[in-house]
């Protein structure tokens, strides 16, 4: 998507350790029109009719699950990283490594929430080893949900989570795929 490559491009910039940061129209100043472009985008390589829920991640999924679901009209849910006194009944909880924080953190969703009868399409802005994502999809199967797809904005390549996960069979659609980030800038997988 190239609209998605030139913002990457423009304004992203490349940390220590391999970090791309977008923050400043994907994931903490939010460009909601530009994440309806992605939404857009999403149901045009998914069955959206299909969708009865959308599941992303605690916190910087929510922008851009949020967007899909008013655009598609379908309910979203996410994952939160810590139970709070609000969430009544059973739970769903997947334990994940966090690249972002380095460290262990557990995924927690009420059962309330997604059920057997649901048909997922997960939704997050950013995918790099693909704990998250795997988090995600544990969910999931927890619920005995079907997974329609997987939808991420921003996939680092070099990092391989999700090369993984489409060897392994699963739907996952990435607008982006960097292939390399460096003192040189960006490659995204194509060029």
């Amino acid at each position: 998507m190239e609209a998605l490559y030139q913002r990457i491009r423009q304004e992203g910039k490349i940390l220590p350790g391999s970090i791309v940061k977008v923050d400043g129209f994907l994931n903490h100043r939010i460009d909601a029109r530009f994440l309806g472009e992605l939404a857009q985008e999403f149901a045009r390589r998914f069955d959206i009719a299909k969708v009865t829920k959308i599941l992303t991640a605690e916190a910087s999924g929510i922008p851009l699950a949020s967007v899909c679901s008013y655009c598609y009209g379908i309910p979203m849910v996410f994952a939160k990283k810590a139970k709070s006194d609000n969430i009544e009944g059973g739970l769903y909880r997947s334990d994940i490594f966090s690249y972002t924080y380095k460290k262990k953190v557990t995924l927690i969703c009420s059962q309330n929430w997604i059920t057997a009868e649901d048909k997922v399409l997960i939704i997050d802005d950013f995918m790099a080893n693909g704990e998250a994502m795997r988090g995600l999809l544990n969910i999931v199967k927890q619920a005995g949900a079907e997974l329609v797809g997987i939808g991420v904005a921003i996939e680092k390549g070099f990092q391989q989570g999700g090369d993984k996960l489409r060897a392994e069979g699963y739907p996952l659609q990435s607008l982006a795929i960097i292939d390399r980030a460096d003192e040189n800038g960006f490659v995204f997988r194509g060029e």
